[in-house]
């Protein structure tokens, strides 16, 4: 490489950093929830930038939660055991064995690789799950789906502890009941309630999919920014298909509840984090109140 072309290599990324530097400025101090999983998690390469680009973010002065679940990880666990997966409107139903192995996959698991992810680039993450320190209450959805759970309450002390020591919380939805009794709850419902009672600036959602669409899959259809009102009337007609639905209610009661704006990534996309907080382009959908 001549020296020349390595001097425009090295102002291109100064560029970069000289238009990030407005928006580190802005979010710095700001809590941001993170939904992470789909394809950005079971990938091993994009999960490596996942964990750069998170450590990157509390570098700069960001506080970001991680909130994860682990569908297909139960699922594949459940098969190793001897138990085959059962579902009742797109819901697993969880028996007393079952939601032992959702504990097993979901906090001895995926929780303890992803703060391992996240570790290899500084030493920030923190392992916990919906049942320490009282985090996540959960109440039965359906006695039909056992101990499948709705989000209850969320009492975030352990998380602002962790965030008031510079750590990165990264949570397991698993709930527990008053009784102490352990429910599977809905990693996207979590995210949004945790989001609210945190008072996040952002609560960001990464999937398999570009964003949010009014006719899926037409390209043309994508929406790069709209806000709640118009979220609800699409949700109203039937824009959105089982599995976004619990994203787009969570952006729209998190946003109503004081979180300042929601974003659907596509956790597919090579820091999709950074793409979508620190350029002047973005990606994805945002949403606004």
């Amino acid at each position: 490489m001549s020296m020349t072309s390595r001097l425009e290599r090295a102002q291109e990324k100064a560029a970069i950093l000289a238009e990030a530097l407005p928006y580190i400025r802005e979010f710095t101090g700001s809590i941001v929830v993170i939904k992470y999983g789909g394809h950005a998690m079971e990938d091993p390469a994009l999960a490596d930038l996942f964990a750069q680009d998170v450590v990157l973010m509390r570098l700069v002065g960001m506080n970001p939660v991680v909130v994860h679940g682990g569908g297909p990880q139960i699922s594949d666990l459940m098969r190793r055991l001897g138990k085959e997966p059962e579902f009742v409107d797109g819901l697993r139903v969880t028996d007393a064995e079952t939601v032992d192995i959702v504990r097993m996959a979901l906090v001895g698991k995926v929780n303890r690789e992803v703060v391992a992810g996240v570790n290899r680039h500084g030493s920030y993450a923190v392992g916990l799950s919906g049942e320490d320190a009282g985090l996540l209450t959960a109440v039965a959805r359906d006695e039909r789906l056992g101990f499948v759970g709705d989000v209850g309450s969320v009492d975030p002390s352990i998380v602002q502890r962790l965030i008031r020591e510079e750590l990165i919380p990264v949570i397991a939805t698993v709930g527990v009941d008053e009784g102490g009794q352990p429910y599977n709850v809905n990693a996207d419902a979590v995210a949004g309630a945790i989001a609210e009672a945190v008072g996040a600036v952002k609560l960001v959602y990464l999937t398999n999919v570009t964003g949010l669409y009014t006719d899926y899959p037409d390209e043309s259809s994508l929406v790069s920014r709209l806000d709640v009102a118009q979220l609800e009337s699409l949700r109203a007609d039937g824009a959105f298909d089982q599995g976004m639905i619990p994203k787009v209610d969570s952006c729209i009661s998190a946003l109503k509840k004081g979180v300042s704006s929601a974003h659907i990534l596509d956790g597919r996309l090579p820091h999709a984090l950074l793409l979508e907080f620190f350029t002047r382009e973005g990606v994805g959908t945002m949403v606004t109140p």
